[in-house]
């Protein structure tokens, strides 16, 4: 079992900035790839941004691409989600999902290829 902590989400003025925090406790966490995805009211929850296990694949949603950056450090357990030029339609409510494979080498897009999920962290862009 993995349990996972989002955290550093709030209110941003449009081209601001934030960074995302996603902490993991329970089986070794550098071991899975890990997802952002977001989901607005309304609608559908879709990919942000994935990364596989070591890090050296990534994956990005077409409309966060140049904007949004994803990282991770295996020795403090957590994945990072650098957020800037922020926009009004990037508010949603913001999880980190993580893989139980171990070592896979891609960064999955698909939101069934994840087991772990957080409970999200709130994204709010004012104008």
């Amino acid at each position: 079992q993995v349990q996972l902590v989002e955290s550093g989400g709030g209110l941003v003025q449009a081209g601001g900035s934030l960074r995302l925090s996603c902490a993991a406790s329970g089986r070794t966490f550098s071991t899975s790839a890990v997802g952002w995805f977001r989901q607005a009211p309304g609608k559908e929850r879709e990919l942000v941004a994935a990364i596989n296990w070591s890090g050296g694949n990534t994956a990005y949603g077409d409309s966060v691409k140049g904007r949004f950056t994803i990282s991770r450090d295996n020795a403090k357990n957590t994945v990072y989600l650098r957020m800037i030029s922020l926009k009004p339609e990037d508010p949603a409510v913001y999880y980190c999902a993580a893989d139980r494979t171990y070592y896979k080498t891609s960064a999955p897009d698909r939101l069934d290829a994840y087991d772990y999920w957080g409970q999200g962290t709130q994204v709010t862009v004012s104008s």
